[in-house]
C-alpha cells in the first residue's frame, strides 16, 4: 500500500493511459475520481499521486492541501502534476495552491511515456528513503523510550540502595571514609608528582632552546656593535643600536623563560620591586595574550625589600596567569606596587611593600575564597591546575617575613596582595658603576673553538675588532690538533659541542699546556660553572657584547700574570 501510485485524472482517458504506461513497471496503480477520493487513499497509504492540473481547479483541492500541511515530519509526499494547456498562464490563486502542495513535479502536456516513468520512479525512490528516515526515527524514539525506562529504573534501584547502604554497620562506614581518604592523598602526591616532572621536563626543553637561541642572539647583538664600530651614517647607527636593543630583550626572555622552570630555595637579597615588575612587563604580557589590557605602574622608582628576586618573579607570573584563566573573553589586569604601614596585628608594625594583582574576571564565590592558599586546593577543572600555584604565592610571602592576602567579589574581579617587609636599598647595587672601559687590546693570539659556523665568524671578527691576532676550529679535536701549532695565548672554547664539549677540550689542553688561559662560553644559563671541578677559566656567558668579550680576553690575561 505504501508504494501505490494514485491517479487523479478526472477528464478524457488520461487516467486509463497511465496505468497502462505505469503497469508495464509493475507499478500498483490506484484512479481516484477526485481530489477528496485521494485525500482518502493517502491515508491508507501511498508512494506517489500523479494529479492532473484541471482537477485542481474546484474546493476539493484544499482538502489535499491541508493533508499535505498536517503530514508528519518525517514526510514530504511527492506529487507529480501534469499541467495544463494554460500553464503560462496561470492565476495567483493557482499558483498560491502549487506552493501550498509542497514537493510537486510539473510535467507539461502532450507527455512522452518515458518522461512519466523516470518522474514516478524518482518520486518513490525519494519516497522509500522517507520511509526509511520514519523507520529511523521510530527506533530512535523506542531508543530514548527505553533509556528513560533504564533510567527510572536505575534511579529507583538507587534510592533502594541507598536505604540499605543507610542501614549498614558503622565499620563499613568508616573502612569507607578510611578509603576515601587514602584515595584523596594518593591524588594530592600525584599532583605534585605531575608538576614536578612537568618543570623538570620544561627546565631540559628550556636550556637546549636557551643554548640554541643565545647562539643566535649573539651573533645579531656582536656584528650590530661591529656595524656600530665601523660606520660613521648617522641611519645606520640608529638602526645598530635599535638591533643591539632588540637582542638584549630576546636575552632578557630567554632568562625570563629559565628563571621559570626553575625550583631553589630562598635566596633573600635586596630586590627593588619597582625595577622588578618592569623587567617582567614583557613576559606577563606574552602570557596573558592581545585580548588583556595590561597595566604596572609603581607609587616610586625605589620600593626595596628582602626577597628572592627569581622567586617573587615566579609568584606574580602565576598570579597573572591565574588571572588570564579568570577572564577567558579578555579584561584588564592591572598589577601596581606601594608602601604602606602595617594595618592589623597580623603583621609585624612596620613598614610593608604590597604588591597588588588585581583582575576584571569571574571572581571567587565567598564560600572557598578562605582556602584559595591552601595547597592543592583549585577551582579550576580537573587537568587544568595543580592547586600549588596560590599556596607557593603564600609561602614566598611568608618567607620574605611578610603575608598574601586576597578579596573577590563575583562578577567583578579579584585582587590578591602580596605584603613584604620594607629593606634597605643595596649599597652595593647603589655604588657599582661600569668598569673604566679599555680598548687598548694586548697583544696576543687567540684560538678560538666553537662548533657553530656563525657563532665562530662572530668571534673571530669581534676579536680582530679589538686587535687581537686570532685562530679558529671548529670542534674540539681539531682545536687541539691547532693548539701545538698555533701556540695560542689565549683558548676560547665553547662549552656544548658534539664530540667533546668545552670541559673534556679544556681538560686535554690542560694536559699540554697547564697555564693556558681559558675562556669557556656557553649559552645555557642554568649551568653552574661553580660546580666545575677544574676552574681556572674564565666564563662568558652568551649572548654577550663586545665590551663583555673584550673583558673576558683581560681577565683571562690577568689570571695568568697573577698565575
Amino acid at each position: 500500500m505504501e508504494y501505490r501510485v494514485l491517479i487523479v485524472a478526472p477528464f478524457g482517458r488520461d487516467a486509463d493511459v497511465i496505468v497502462d504506461v505505469l503497469k508495464a513497471d509493475g507499478r500498483e496503480c490506484f484512479v481516484c475520481a477526485s481530489s477528496r477520493a485521494l485525500v482518502t487513499e493517502l491515508d491508507r497509504g501511498a508512494g506517489v499521486a500523479i494529479v492532473t492540473e484541471e482537477s485542481l481547479l474546484d474546493d476539493s483541492a484544499m482538502a489535499l492541501a491541508a493533508w499535505i500541511e498536517q503530514q508528519p515530519a518525517w514526510s514530504d509526499f511527492p506529487i507529480v502534476l501534469l499541467s495544463g494547456r494554460l500553464a503560462g498562464r496561470r492565476s495567483a490563486s493557482s499558483i498560491e495552491m502549487l506552493e501550498r502542495l509542497g514537493n510537486v513535479l510539473v510535467l507539461e502536456r502532450p507527455l512522452n511515456s518515458e518522461t512519466l516513468r523516470r518522474a514516478v520512479a524518482s518520486s518513490l525512490r525519494a519516497r522509500a528513503r522517507q520511509y526509511d528516515a520514519r523507520k529511523h526515527l521510530a527506533e530512535s524514539e523506542q531508543h530514548l523510550i527505553d533509556r528513560a525506562r533504564a533510567q527510572e529504573a536505575l534511579e529507583r534501584l538507587n534510592e533502594s540502595l541507598e536505604s540499605r547502604i543507610e542501614e549498614r554497620t558503622q565499620e563499613l562506614a568508616s573502612a569507607n571514609n578510611r578509603l576515601m581518604r587514602e584515595i584523596h592523598e594518593r591524588a594530592k602526591v600525584q599532583a605534585v608528582l605531575v608538576q614536578s616532572q612537568k618543570m623538570e621536563a620544561l627546565g631540559q626543553l628550556t636550556g637546549g632552546i636557551a643554548h640554541d637561541f643565545n647562539n643566535l642572539l649573539n651573533v645579531i647583538m656582536a656584528n650590530a656593535e661591529l656595524l656600530a664600530r665601523i660606520s660613521k651614517d648617522e641611519r645606520v647607527l640608529k638602526m645598530a643600536a635599535t638591533t643591539k636593543r632588540a637582542t638584549e630583550r630576546g636575552a632578557k626572555l630567554t632568562a625570563q623563560l629559565l628563571t621559570f622552570s626553575r625550583t631553589s630555595n630562598l635566596d633573600l637579597k635586596a630586590v627593588n620591586v619597582a625595577a622588578l615588575l618592569h623587567g617582567i612587563r614583557d613576559i606577563i604580557s606574552i602570557s596573558l595574550g592581545s585580548t588583556i589590557a595590561l597595566s604596572i605602574t609603581t607609587a616610586s622608582d625605589d620600593l626595596w625589600t628582602q626577597a628572592d628576586a627569581n622567586q617573587l618573579e615566579l609568584a606574580i607570573l602565576n598570579l597573572a596567569i591565574n588571572a588570564r584563566d579568570a577572564m577567558p573573553k579578555g579584561g584588564r589586569l592591572s598589577i601596581h606596587a606601594e608602601e604602606r604601614p602595617s594595618v592589623d596585628e597580623a603583621l609585624a608594625p612596620g613598614r610593608y611593600i604590597v604588591i597588588s594583582v588585581t583582575d576584571s574576571g569571574s571572581g571567587i564565590e565567598p564560600s572557598v575564597l578562605s582556602r584559595v592558599f591552601d595547597p592543592f586546593f583549585t577551582t579550576k577543572p580537573v587537568g587544568k591546575g595543580t592547586g600549588l600555584g596560590l599556596s607557593q604565592v603564600y609561602g614566598i610571602a611568608r618567607q620574605a617575613g611578610g603575608v598574601a592576602r586576597i578579596e573577590s567579589e563575583v562578577g567583578t574581579g579579584t585582587t590578591v596582595q602580596i605584603w613584604l617587609p620594607f629593606g634597605a636599598r643595596d649599597a652595593s647595587e647603589a655604588a657599582e658603576g661600569p668598569g673604566p672601559r679599555d680598548d687598548a687590546a694586548t697583544p696576543c693570539r687567540i684560538l678560538v673553538i666553537e662548533d657553530d659556523d656563525d657563532v665562530r665568524t662572530m668571534i673571530v671578527d669581534c676579536l680582530d675588532a679589538l686587535g687581537y691576532d686570532v685562530t679558529q676550529a671548529q670542534d674540539g679535536p681539531s682545536g687541539l690538533a691547532r693548539l701545538g701549532i698555533d701556540n695560542p695565548d689565549v683558548m676560547m672554547v665553547d662549552y656544548a659541542m658534539p664530540g667533546m664539549n668545552g670541559i673534556q677540550v679544556l681538560a686535554r689542553a690542560r694536559e699540554s699546556r697547564p697555564d693556558l688561559p681559558v675562556i669557556l662560553a656557553t649559552g645555557y644559563a642554568d649551568i653552574d660553572v661553580t660546580t666545575i671541578t677544574d676552574r681556572r677559566f674564565t666564563a662568558l656567558r652568551k649572548p654577550f657584547q663586545l665590551e663583555d668579550l673584550a673583558r673576558a680576553v683581560r681577565l683571562a690575561l690577568k689570571s695568568a700574570e697573577k698565575a
